[in-house]
Formats: C-alpha cells, structure tokens, sequence
C-alpha cells in the first residue's frame, strides 16, 4: 500500500459463510493509472470487486479512496466517495432506454443532464438512446454500463471482466475507450481479466490473483507473458494440487461388484433404472 495511492487496499478478507475467499490481498493504483488483475474463473477476481464495492462485507481489512476509509460504508456511499462500478454480466436494465439507463446513474447528482462526453466516447449510445437496454448485443451493453458508471463522475472505475462475451472488434473499442477515459479525467481504472491481450492494451500493471491471494505482480514494460499464461492455463490447477488433497470427481464412476463375479458399469446401472423390472406378478 502506498500513501499517494488514489485507491488503497491493504489486508482484505473477505467470506462466505465460514468459506474463506480473499485471503489478505493488498495493493494500491494511482491516479491516472490502470492496474489489470488477471486470474482464471473462481480465483477470487469478482469477490475481490464486490468487496471492494460493498456488495460483500469485509471480514477485516481496509479500502480508502482519496485518503478516506470507505470500508464499512454502504455500496451507494461508496459511488458517493468516488467509486464507479461495472459488474460482470453488466447488468443494465433491459426494459429501459438507453438514456434511462444513464440517468440512472444520475441519481443523486445534482445536474440531472447526461454529460456529452459519454456520447463522444460511445457515439452508439447516442444512436441509439431511445432503445429498449435489452435489445443492444453484448458490446453495446459493455458499453452503457460503463457509461452509467461514469455519469457519477469516479475517482476510481471497477471494471468486472468488461471483455466477457463481447467479439474481438469490441473488445478493441472498450480498450480505446478505456484509455481515452483515462487520459480525460486522469482516473485510476481497475479491471480484471482473463484476456491477456486486452490487459496489455489498457493496464500499466497486472497482478495475477489465484486462490483468493495475489500470487504475481509486473508492471507493463516487464511482463512475462508466458508466465502469465501459465497462471491462467486450466493445467496448471492440476498441476499445483496439494498432495493428499481429493482427487477432482471422475466422469465416470467405480465400478462395482454385481454379486455375480464381474463389475457393474455405471451405464449397466442406469440402465437398469431406465428398464421396467422384469419381476413376476
């Protein structure tokens, strides 16, 4: 954690039940700057943005934006305090406009007037501001999320895997996006990923988060991009399974002893359950 940082977090834990998630993460990302935390599914990456958000509550640990400590603040006090959300999924609302959906964002602002700057960085939204939210494709909806989460005006911007299900001419635009945002108001992004391609393009520094902690560290112009992909490979989960931790359930069960002499296969016993009985009445 670093004192000039715009966001800082220092030793997060966070559960579910008695389920420990986040084990301890800290880091800090400056202003004007974009920090990228790279992991494989179930590793941590939407607990650890929730948490940040206040969708999730911290078992301890500590978030400050601009010097303030928001960490026990409620999710709406935190977009107060300078926090922008875009949840993974982006969770517009399908049955408003294109501009309802950004006024939402506008809640509490006193200015109630959509920013123009939104519709010069998305000219799509200002075509198509009229437009039910559900009738956009994928891209189209990353792209008003993230508008909705600008109207508030962020010192910090959280993007939740903003490339999810969006085709690769998209994607381009959410990074071209994402740069020029920053180089506009000088705000400090977060993103997390799983597309290295697109963290290179938008972050100065990945972290890679495995596990609930955050194994990896690199700025930009030091990455080791094979190393990356390793953390990010499926294989590698095999590969790193402590010894004498269960094996991951087969595809195909054990067989079992029938009684009479040979093995019983799993589909000889589905079989069965699917056959009507042969018992005499």
């Amino acid at each position: 954690m670093t004192a000039s940082a715009m966001l800082n977090v220092n030793d997060l834990f966070v559960s579910y039940g008695q389920s420990q998630a986040i084990h301890g993460i800290s880091f800090g990302a400056n202003r004007n700057e974009t920090v990228a935390v790279m992991g494989r599914n179930g590793m941590g990456k939407t607990t650890l943005f929730k948490a940040l958000m206040g969708v999730l509550p911290l078992k301890g640990g500590r978030v400050e934006v601009d010097g303030v400590d928001l960490s026990k603040e409620e999710s709406y006090k935190r977009v107060a305090g300078g926090i922008g959300y875009v949840p993974q999924g982006r969770m517009i609302f399908p049955t408003l406009t294109v501009e309802e959906n950004l006024r939402t964002g506008l809640e509490n602002a006193k200015n109630k007037d959509i920013p123009e700057e939104i519709y010069t960085l998305f000219p799509v939204l200002f075509e198509m501001r009229k437009r039910k939210g559900g009738n956009l494709s994928g891209g189209q909806q990353q792209q008003l999320a993230i508008g909705r989460a600008l109207v508030t005006n962020p010192k910090v911007l959280l993007l939740d895997e903003p490339t999810e299900g969006i085709q690769p001419s998209i994607i381009k635009d959410i990074a071209k996006a994402l740069n020029e945002i920053r180089k506009l108001r000088e705000i400090t992004i977060v993103v997390s990923e799983q597309v290295l391609s697109f963290a290179l393009d938008v972050a100065d520094r990945l972290f890679v988060i495995e596990g609930g902690r955050l194994v990896h560290e690199a700025d930009r112009s030091n990455i080791d991009a094979d190393r990356i992909k390793q953390y990010l490979s499926v294989r590698r989960t095999a590969a790193r399974r402590a010894p004498g931790a269960p094996r991951p359930p087969s595809a195909r069960p054990p067989a079992v002893s029938t009684g009479s002499g040979g093995p019983e296969s799993h589909s000889d016993r589905r079989a069965q359950c699917l056959t009507p009985s042969s018992r005499s009445t």
